[in-house]
C-alpha cells in the first residue's frame, strides 16, 4: 500500500516530467503545451495510484488480498484505459486541412506523456525520468527536421 508521501513524490515526478515533455510544444506555440502534458501525466500517474491501492481498498483484509488481486483484474484495466482515453484526447487535436494533417506530433505528445505519467505512477519513476528526458531531447532536435520539410513543402 502505498503511503501519503509515496503518493505525493510519484504525483510531484509526474508533473514536472509532464512539463519537460510539453516545453517543446510551448516553445512552437501549440495548444497543447505544457499544461496540457502536466496535467496528462499527473492524471495519468493518479489513475495508476488508483489502480494499484484498488485492491487494498476492495479487499476486506489483508488476509484477503491476494484472492482478491488473483480474482480480480479489474484494476489493470484502469491503466489500459488510460491509453483509451487519452487516444480520445488525442484524436480531438488532430485537424485535416487540404491534403496536409495536423496536430498529429502533438496528439502523439500527449499519448507519450500518459505512458510517462503512469511509469510514475506504478513507481517505475527513474525509467519515466529517463524516458521523458530521451523524448524531449529528440522533440527539440527532430523539430528542425520537420520545420524543413514543412518549409519545402509550403514552396511547392
Amino acid at each position: 500500500m502505498l503511503s501519503l508521501e509515496d503518493m505525493i513524490i510519484r504525483l510531484v515526478a509526474a508533473l514536472v516530467l509532464g512539463v519537460l515533455v510539453g516545453f517543446e510544444r510551448e516553445l512552437i506555440g501549440k495548444e497543447a503545451g505544457i499544461r496540457t502534458a502536466m496535467l496528462v501525466s499527473g492524471g495519468a500517474a493518479l489513475f495508476s495510484m488508483v489502480a494499484l491501492e484498488l485492491p487494498y481498498i476492495v479487499s476486506v483484509s489483508t488476509g484477503n488480498l491476494a484472492d482478491v488481486i488473483a480474482r480480480n483484474s479489474g484494476f489493470l484495466g484502469v491503466i489500459a484505459n488510460i491509453v483509451v482515453g487519452i487516444g480520445f484526447l488525442g484524436a480531438g487535436i488532430i485537424m485535416k486541412h487540404e491534403s496536409r494533417v495536423h496536430g498529429l506530433t502533438t496528439a502523439a505528445v500527449i499519448w507519450v506523456t500518459a505512458a510517462i505519467g503512469v511509469l510514475v505512477g506504478i513507481g517505475l519513476i527513474p525509467f519515466a525520468t529517463i524516458s521523458a528526458v530521451i523524448i524531449a531531447v529528440l522533440l527539440y532536435i527532430l523539430r528542425g527536421i520537420n520545420v524543413g520539410k514543412n518549409a519545402g513543402a509550403q514552396k511547392e
